[in-house]
């Protein structure tokens, strides 16, 4: 088995997925002094391509053809793509992947889909992690709280906090670190889809602020019109990343014997924001003002603007 060096800087490392968390991965990995840097997304090949390559040109970051390229050189591999991708990643990469090296599964995806892209990973020789990321990434960046899992668990952790990461081993069985994450996901996902309903039914009704001053009372804790931006603007940018991931969780809690109703319904009201989302409804995709609102309000009326205009009669 081939050992990694002894500064865990010298290690090649090849990110899958070089969308939001990709980009933030490369760029707090660049400066933390790595100096091999590789990235591959399918993105490559259609119209975002020219914005990948600037970023990856500005960063010092190469970007390779195909999954299979970025496993032959990589002797750490972090897929960090959509949840449906997850065991995609791991079919893609299993080919090239170098023996003994590690490939960290960064995904929203259910126990099962991990044990899947585990052995896939396995069989070809590496060395499989699944890393359960427990909240938003870009406050934190490198340094989200990351939980991990499986077998080799235990061997990557330092690796990781020498490489800046904030990585806890949760277990050395493969599948509990991402349960944690998809119960977890069930609530907060769960609140974003609750929060914009709410709100925007009671935009609608003009009783926000009768609703916002019992929300307060009941949970003082939570600044609710700060909370609710954030949750709009979140869903608004990310909804169809986390429609993905609430498809994961359902089937998550479904594999527990339950009936998903809450988490089917978070990622159809995740889904529907990102249609609305791609077809204008909140304003063009990288214009000054998307889904940064410091006031939910502007999104709500926007939303309720386009379902008036909706139910209006042809003439």
């Amino acid at each position: 088995m081939r050992e990694a060096p002894g500064d865990p800087r010298q290690l090649a490392i090849g990110l899958v997925g070089y969308g939001e968390v990709g980009r933030i991965l490369a760029e707090d990995l660049r400066a933390h002094g790595v100096a091999r840097v590789f990235a591959y997304d399918l993105k490559l090949d259609g119209p975002a391509a020219p914005t990948l390559r600037e970023h990856a040109q500005q960063h010092g970051v190469t970007l390779v053809a195909s999954h299979r390229a970025l496993a032959e050189c990589s002797d750490l591999i972090i897929s960090a793509v959509t949840a449906s991708q997850t065991v995609a990643v791991a079919q893609a990469c299993a080919p090239g992947v170098r023996a003994a090296s590690w490939f960290l599964d960064f995904n929203s995806a259910s126990p099962g889909a991990k044990q899947h892209a585990a052995a896939l990973i396995d069989a070809a020789g590496g060395r499989y992690v699944e890393g359960a990321v427990m909240t938003s990434v870009p406050p934190y960046r490198i340094r989200v709280p990351l939980l991990l899992g499986g077998p080799h668990a235990e061997g990557l952790q330092p690796v990781l906090a020498a490489l800046g990461f904030d990585a806890k081993v949760g277990s050395t069985r493969l599948g509990v670190a991402s349960a944690t994450k998809m119960c977890r996901s069930v609530m907060i996902k769960g609140l974003e889809a609750l929060t914009i309903e709410c709100l925007t039914a009671a935009r609608h009704y003009g009783v926000e602020e009768a609703v916002l001053a019992s929300l307060k009372e009941t949970f003082p804790g939570i600044d609710w019109d700060k909370q609710a931006a954030y949750f709009f603007q979140r869903v608004i940018e990310h909804g169809r990343r986390r429609a993905e991931e609430m498809r994961e969780v359902a089937q998550t809690v479904r594999e527990a014997g339950l009936e998903p109703w809450l988490a089917s319904s978070t990622a159809e009201r995740q889904a529907q924001m990102a249609d609305l989302a791609d077809a204008g409804v909140f304003g063009s995709r990288g214009a000054p003002g998307f889904a940064r609102s410091a006031d939910w309000r502007l999104e709500a009326d926007r939303l309720l603007r386009h379902l008036a205009q909706k139910e209006r009669p042809a003439r």
